[in-house]
């Protein structure tokens, strides 16, 4: 095999980091939906798919689909096939999904009309119907001999529009449909047609309309019927004698309702979100008023989906509930205990997918009354803009078509801002200079504005562009007074933040982007759609340009000047191009081809000066070097146009983009410089990190930075006494981390190195604690929830009120052993049941005085209830009082009476209230200079450089010269030293020195024999036989592949192979056990060695392994077979010899940052598991096969070799 073969894998250089996933959107009806273990919703233009982890318990981000390029207008899960999806959108396009491959099944786009409504057809498994506001309705068979569309006969024709229709889960052929005017009309074979029947009574006889919200049949019934209006409220009506049998009431005549669901698990109960304010109530058909009321968000319900949950420790799973989640679920109800009418219902184990007017997207476990998922506040239109706070590298704000801008926490991906909305569409945002914490924002139609974020209003809005978009708006960073603004009138306008115009700059035509100079205050850039770039300055009272750049054969849209390089700028344009100025040469220096789109996002990064990141119109990101017009990588993950792209120049590479996809999305640039990370950490001079533009720039230099946060870097290290090297390495890895990385990591450091804790930063507690910290840290937050005046709190979206700060502290205290304390605030909160059911643990005599507060507070209520907690707690005279002061004097008697028969046993405490203060318990080039270096900073490190030299390519001479810095000898002197050594018996020392020999493959034959002769016995180990593996697999790829050294290869493989599947088992690496076994499987049959494996022992390994280690699955992934006697035998002897991990940190499968966000790249195929790859892709040797990058680390640390069998190191790392 040649060597230019033996390739590196083919990796992204950018790699996704964090989503911000879209909200729901608010305007169609069957937005959401589920099925057994997951749910569905809709944003605008993609459906985001989250799936329950059973190995977590929660729910998370499996999938974003989005093919549609209109409003999606409706979404249905098949019932007969829990794996497709349907999907409709105002294209007038029906689209078939298949969930687990992530890939269009089916597309029908001829349709007449736009698809208001949509449902899969239960009598048939593979027919979807849908219809537009008027009819008809089209059934849709896909596949099979009727495919095809066909129009239902009698369903056409309406006089009112139709907001949804369902169909009915039991009697075939059998569909209603709600209109707008309040009627529903009934279709059902062999039966008389219904059209506009049982409207609200109220309606009858008048004009009014008041359209049909939500439909749902009766589960447990042929003909009952749920029907909500508007206005009218819900009715349980039979479709049979056309007859209304019940209406429902709500406690306020305000109340009106969009959506329901039955509870399928618990006969007759159903529940209902309120429209105007996020009330979930829970209903019986039984009962014409509500049973219970959650009110869970501030803004009204939207949509609402029940699904069922298992029954907790018990063998099934949630994939199963599809089963009974269309039968009767009479069988699986639980009588009522006997309580009043408002207690004699317990909610059943089940979530509600509850959609929000706001976006908001939550599933609210009803049992146990929590929310299990909350997606709180996302867009749910195009995000056009993205912007970081100038002083906080953590907020950044973005602007949508839905007329908000929301400002996020990039370490926890959550909302903390929104503006009041109602802009119309928001075009641009920019942050205001500094800590002003105010936002300029820019609108296609309400002008622009200045928004106070920490005030939450508008304090300064702009005219002069009248009803005009203003399609860019750039707050200067140079001069905080002047404020840019360019529209579709053809102006650039530059104005001061009161209103006070400086400048009109007129243009032949709409003005799309502009952006001020880093360099020059007085200098502006604009981009025009006569394809020209300009130059204007303000300093002279010109309105003309100072240069015009001409090139581009479209509208240029955004012009970015470099922050680091004066009088470069690029130009994105509709041609698909972007083109690098250079302002004092008057000429386009470079044009960067590549898009087949036009281009909209643009930027420079603040560190490299040469490095150029564009987003376009063809879903792509692409990041150039602008030195040669060199594409470096194409990101594909957006579903859709990329509009905003944006670092912070703290973090220079993390960067944001957003999307039409609604999402807005963080990626880690640092693969981009890894010869930078290497050079700090091997304390590289600093003329090899930092340097200046101008040699920055050279062609072919490495990457260098030139920006002002390593200067500040390099200032402070030279600057403060102390350890430089690991300040230099903490605040170069801040730098270079994405959000969340390694701040707190360092924090930890610190700590065990003995930092006093004084010096922690105030956020410490925040990200992961020393376990020292765990409990003093936790006491003190819950202190503060206690103890802090609410003003702390305002402010933010969701501030929490005095009742949540009491119970989030009150669980941290129960959780810290204080169980007292946790009572107490039980107490405040009024829910004595909770405290006194615990209070025992704290000691009875406690427990007797919260009776005893508590019997007091009954006693001024007036409150019967009393009673039982007299007698408890033996307090006869105070229960002998109560009844004598209300006139019940026989009731007095009898009390008094049984205390003297020592019926009831007199408490020896006083009745004084109180309670005691007493708590209760309480690089990609081999650089072998860097790599010595580094080794040379480690103990112990003899064997790890020996593996260094024997694994080094280059030749004799270097070669020595890299022994000589390692202290080792010349390689003809270890050619002597492993001649000497084999005489003397010392096999590992052998290999060693011949692996560091002019011929290293004789290292083969002896070591291999070694392992085979360790095999043969019966009590080897893995930590006998691991080290000499291990040391021969580091000798040089070119001798290894030798025609010679081929049966010793081989053998070398499978004996690798084999001993990283019991590696793997070790470690937990349950993923890659079975393609390492099934690896060297295939290798003993296709290769003619002489090892002491055989092809069913491997077999009959793998098979104990699984059977045995079934039994550790959780119960969800049950029912299993026991293992057989033999399989434990097998599995015992396999233990035995696999022992525990020394290192503990090695034990768990490997998650890189980003394996769980869904990917809209290319599908990739796992040549180990044949399954789709969710997350990084690695390739291996070929360049065409493929595994996830989790499995490539885990097969590189437990088996050095690729998997394709070929005698190349896989290196992922």
């Amino acid at each position: 095999m040649p060597l230019q073969t033996l390739c590196q894998a083919k990796m992204s250089q950018v790699r996704q980091v964090g989503l911000l996933a879209a909200g729901c959107q608010p305007w169609n009806k069957d937005v959401c939906a589920a099925s057994g273990d997951r749910f569905a919703y809709c944003a605008t233009l993609a459906i985001y798919i989250y799936q329950l982890d059973h190995r977590y318990n929660e729910f998370k981000l499996r999938a974003i689909m989005s093919e549609h390029k209109k409003t999606i207008t409706a979404i249905s899960w098949s019932p007969h096939n829990p794996d497709i999806f349907a999907s409709a959108s105002a294209d007038s396009l029906v689209i078939i999904w298949n969930v687990t491959e992530q890939k269009v099944v089916a597309k029908l786009d001829d349709i007449k009309g736009i698809p208001a409504s949509l449902s899969w057809c239960w009598n048939a498994g593979d027919a979807v119907a849908f219809v537009s506001h008027r009819g008809p309705l089209y059934i849709w068979t896909i596949s099979g001999p009727d495919s095809g569309v066909t129009v239902h006969r009698e369903a056409h024709s309406f006089l009112s529009d139709i907001s949804l229709f369902r169909w009915h889960p039991k009697k075939k052929g059998k569909v209603v449909f709600g209109h707008t005017d309040g009627s529903l009309s009934i279709f059902q074979p062999g039966s008389k047609n219904q059209k506009h029947i049982l409207r609200p009574e109220s309606l009858e006889g008048t004009d009014e309309e008041d359209p049909v919200t939500a439909l749902e049949w009766d589960p447990l019934s042929t003909d009952y019927l749920l029907v909500a209006n508007l206005q009218n409220g819900i009715r349980l009506v039979d479709s049979e004698s056309l007859s209304c049998i019940t209406t429902f009431h709500f406690p306020s005549a305000a109340a009106s309702v969009q959506c329901l669901a039955w509870v399928s698990s618990a006969p007759g109960m159903f529940i209902t979100g309120d429209s105007q304010v996020g009330v979930l109530r829970v209903w019986n058909v039984s009962h014409a008023t509500p049973i219970e009321n959650f009110k869970l968000k501030k803004t009204g319900f939207h949509g609402l989906h029940v699904l069922s949950s298992p029954p907790k420790k018990k063998a099934c799973s949630l994939q199963h509930s599809t089963k009974n989640h269309y039968t009767s679920s009479t069988s699986e109800a639980i009588p009522p205990p006997t309580l009043t009418q408002n207690q004699a219902y317990s909610l059943p184990p089940g979530h509600a997918v509850c959609c929000f007017m706001d976006g908001g997207v939550g599933l609210y476990d009803m049992g146990a009354r929590k929310w299990d998922f909350l997606r709180d506040l996302g867009h749910v239109e195009t995000i056009f803009d993205c912007k970081f706070k100038p002083d906080n590298p953590d907020l950044l704000a973005t602007a949508s078509f839905d007329g908000t801008i929301k400002v996020w926490d990039i370490n926890t991906l959550t909302a903390v801002y929104t503006s009041p909305g109602n802009e119309g569409v928001i075009y641009s945002i920019s942050w205001a200079p500094g800590d002003l914490n105010c936002i300029a924002g820019a609108t296609s139609k309400n002008g622009g504005f200045i928004w106070d974020v920490q005030k939450g209003k508008m304090i300064t809005r702009f005219s002069e562009h009248g009803k005009n978009g203003i399609f860019c708006i750039a707050w200067s960073h140079k001069d905080s007074k002047r404020i840019a603004t360019c529209s579709s009138d053809g102006f650039c306008i530059i104005r001061t933040i009161d209103g006070k115009v400086l400048h009109k700059y007129k243009h032949p035509a709409a003005v799309f982007g502009c952006d001020w100079s880093q360099n020059n205050k007085d200098m502006i850039a604009t981009g025009c759609e006569d394809k020209n770039v300009r130059v204007f300055y303000l300093a002279t009272s010109s309105d003309q340009p100072l240069k015009v750049f001409a090139g581009h054969t479209a509208k240029v849209f955004h012009v970015r000047w470099s922050p680091l390089r004066e009088g470069i700028l690029c130009s994105g344009s509709d041609d698909g191009t972007v083109r690098i100025w250079d302002y004092t040469q008057d000429a386009c220096i470079n044009v960067l081809s590549g898009h087949t789109a036009p281009v909209r996002g643009l930027m420079w990064n603040p560190e490299i000066p040469y490095l150029l990141v564009s987003g376009s119109w063809d879903h792509t990101i692409r990041v150039w070097d602008t030195r040669d017009g060199t594409c470096l990588d194409t990101v594909c993950d957006h579903g859709a146009d990329v509009y905003g792209l944006t670092c912070h120049p703290s973090r220079p590479f993390t960067m944001a983009s957003c999307s039409r996809d609604s999402t807005v999305r963080l990626w880690s640039l640092t693969p981009l410089i890894n010869p930078l990370q290497i050079n700090i950490l091997a304390d590289r001079c600093w003329d090899e990190i930092i340097g200046n533009t101008d040699r920055a720039v050279e062609s072919g230099a490495p990457p260098l930075l030139c920006g002002k946060v390593s200067r500040d870097i390099k200032q402070d290290v030279e600057k403060k006494p102390g350890n430089a090297r690991v300040k230099k390495l903490r605040w170069f890895s801040e730098c270079f981390s994405p959000p969340g990385g390694s701040k707190n990591l360092w924090d930890l450091v610190a700590v065990i190195k003995g930092q006093d804790d004084s010096l922690l930063p105030q956020n410490y507690c925040k990200g992961i604690m020393h376990m020292k910290h765990l409990i003093r840290f936790r006491m003190s937050r819950a202190q503060e929830l206690t103890t802090v005046k609410m003003s702390k709190f305002g402010g933010g979206i969701g501030a929490p009120s005095k009742e949540e700060r009491l119970k989030e502290a009150a669980e941290i205290h129960l959780r810290l052993g204080q169980i007292q304390r946790y009572c107490e605030l039980m107490v405040e909160l009024g829910e004595w049941d909770k405290a006194l059911s615990v209070a025992p643990g704290v000691s009875m005599k406690y427990w007797r005085k919260l009776m005893q507060r508590r019997a007091d507070q009954l006693i001024q209520e007036e409150n019967d209830d009393v009673i039982p907690y007299c007698i408890a707690v033996g307090d006869v005279k105070k229960l002998v009082s109560f009844f004598t002061s209300r006139g019940q004097l026989k009731e007095a008697l009898l009390v008094a009476q049984a205390a003297c028969e020592g019926n009831i046993q007199i408490s020896p405490l006083s009745t004084t209230a109180g309670s005691s203060n007493s708590d209760g318990n309480s690089a990609d080039d081999y650089n072998e200079d860097l790599a010595v270096d580094l080794l040379m900073m480690i103990p112990d490190n003899k064997l790890q450089l020996a593996k260094l030299c024997a694994f080094y390519p280059g030749c004799t001479e270097e070669i020595n010269d890299l022994h000589e810095k390692c202290n080792l000898p010349d390689v003809e002197e270890c050619m002597r030293l492993a001649e000497t050594i084999q005489a003397d018996g010392d096999i590992f020392e052998t290999v060693k020195y011949y692996l560091l020999s002019t011929e290293p493959e004789k290292a083969l034959p002896i070591g291999i024999q070694y392992v085979k002769e360790q095999l043969c016995g019966s009590d080897w180990t893995l930590d006998s036989i691991c080290p000499y593996l291990d040391l021969l697999s580091y000798i040089r790829t070119e001798r290894l592949v030798l025609h010679k050294c081929s049966e010793f290869r081989n053998e070398l493989l499978i004996l690798c192979g084999y001993i990283g599947a019991l590696l793997a088992i070790r470690r937990q690496y349950n993923s890659i056990v079975p393609a390492l076994y099934e690896y060297t499987s295939q290798l003993l049959k296709r290769r003619e060695v002489s090892v002491p494996l055989k092809i069913e022992q491997l077999s009959e390994e793998l098979d104990a392994w699984r059977a045995c280690t079934q039994l550790n699955k959780p119960a969800s992934e049950l029912p299993c077979t026991p293992p057989s006697e033999s399989q434990r035998m097998v599995y015992s002897i396999l233990v035995s010899r696999i022992q525990e991990e020394p290192l503990k940190g090695m034990i768990g499968p490997d998650c890189v940052t980003g394996s769980n966000l869904p990917s809209h790249s290319d599908v990739h195929i796992s040549c180990l598991t044949g399954l789709r790859i969710q997350g990084p892709v690695f390739f291996l040797e070929d360049g065409k096969s493929a595994i996830s990058l989790n499995d490539a680390l885990m097969w590189a640390k437990v088996n050095p070799f690729s998997p394709l069998g070929t005698g190349v190191r896989l290196n992922p790392f």
